[in-house]
């Protein structure tokens, strides 16, 4: 079992910056892809970016790349979402969730194959 919190979230101006972090318990999250999703209002929840278990690989969704990176510390059993050049669309509550397949060499981007998740954080973006 993992339990997941994420925080960070917040209002800032468009081309501002804000940092997320997802911080787990258990003992096997370092063994675990961890991935961010986010949810607009009205709309379906979303893939963002994801990361392998020794943060050596990663994906990111094309409306992201080159803004957004994440990373993680496995000793403090963190992921970390770094939100750079942000815009009013990337208002949401966004959510970290972890993939327990280890079958998979590649982070996956698809909400079905993470098997838990986070409460969500909001972040607003003003334009």
């Amino acid at each position: 079992q993992v339990q997941l919190v994420e925080s960070g979230g917040g209002l800032v101006q468009t081309g501002g910056s804000l940092r997320l972090t997802c911080a787990a318990s258990g003992r096997t999250f370092s063994s675990y892809f961890v991935g961010w999703f986010r949810q607009a209002p009205g709309k379906e929840r979303e893939f963002v970016a994801a990361i392998r278990w020794s943060g050596d690989s990663t994906l990111y969704a094309d409306s992201v790349k080159g803004r957004f990176t994440i990373s993680r510390d496995n000793a403090k059993n963190t992921v970390y979402l770094q939100m750079n050049s942000l815009k009013p669309e990337d208002t949401a509550v966004y959510y970290c969730a972890v993939d327990a397949d280890r079958s998979y060499l590649r982070p996956r981007a698809r909400e079905s194959e993470y098997d838990y998740w986070g409460q969500g954080t909001q972040v607003t973006v003003s334009s």
